[in-house]
């Protein structure tokens, strides 16, 4: 009798370092919902608050910006309300710096069930990429709030939004495989090296600088300065979304183009060391 046909299922290591098998990952959809659910309730669990965190966390930041950058340190926000340029940056800036540090801890926060089941590993950290989708959907609604009161009430005709807009679902496309190439490498690395997550979230802290969120690209004068800000891979989708919600910014066809060809690049290399990783990481964890 051959026994090869009483299988339904063969689990193999994966040959190529570059492989992704999303038929298998297809045929895992469900599981990967189950743990998106599972990460949307257990994030506020038994907190006062709940579901609301998603709402006063963007707030008390905005508040904080307006308060520190805006009034004591007096940085420009490019002519617009600082309510609104403020939360424009951290919808963004928020959902990628959220990913990134918790895709990164994939292997160590799932060490028990990798141990115990298997299916395909890349499930758990696009689960993350999908559950704070919907953290940044809500937080886009309170910007949305923020901008028609400014646009009907306070300041009517004054923001000038234009077509590029139209681009958000792209930008948002753009950002969320931004974070996954980057959760991929750093969860490699925080596997063997533990310190990695503390040193991780300092450098998250000190990426935000780097970003244009707090203050406008246009505030940058210095050339070579400017260059090396375009080099952030978040720089130009942040500047985009801006440039087309609020009409104020810099749009840039090709930091659009560097920062698709870096995802791209990124998630390469992100999916080779994951695959490395993921076939012997329980000799480490």
């Amino acid at each position: 009798m051959n026994s090869d046909k009483n299988w339904t299922t063969i689990i193999k290591p994966k040959d190529r370092l570059l492989s992704v098998d999303f038929g298998e990952l297809w045929r895992y959809r469900d599981l990967c919902m189950l743990f998106v659910k599972r990460n949307i309730t257990t994030q506020y669990k038994q907190t006062i608050l709940g579901p609301l965190w998603y709402i006063v966390q963007p707030l008390l930041t905005m508040v904080t910006y307006m308060i520190i950058f805006g009034n004591i340190a007096h940085i420009p926000t490019d002519g617009l309300p600082q309510p609104l340029f403020y939360l424009a940056g951290i919808c963004l800036w928020q959902y990628f710096a959220d990913c990134i540090t918790k895709t990164s801890n994939t292997f160590v926060d799932n060490a028990n069930l990798f141990g115990k089941v298997y299916f395909p590993r890349m499930v758990t950290p696009i689960s993350n990429v999908i559950s704070n989708l919907l953290r940044l959907g809500i937080q886009l609604g309170l910007f949305l709030i923020v901008y028609l009161i400014y646009q009907c009430f306070i300041i009517p005709g004054q923001i000038h939004t234009n077509w590029y807009v139209l681009l958000t679902p792209v930008l948002i496309l753009m950002t969320a495989g931004l974070v996954l190439g980057f959760g991929l490498l750093f969860s490699a690395l925080t596997t063997k090296y533990r310190d990695m997550q503390m040193l991780l979230s300092f450098f998250v802290t000190l990426w935000m600088y780097a970003t244009p969120i707090v203050y406008p690209l246009s505030l940058i004068g210095d050339n070579t300065m400017r260059l090396t800000m375009s080099l952030n891979p978040i720089t130009g989708i942040i500047e985009a979304f801006k440039y087309g919600v609020l009409g104020e910014g810099e749009f840039d066809w090709g930091l659009l183009g560097y920062d698709f060809g870096f995802m791209v690049v990124l998630l390469a290399v992100g999916v080779v060391i994951f695959n490395k990783v993921q076939k012997s990481f329980m000799d480490t964890v």
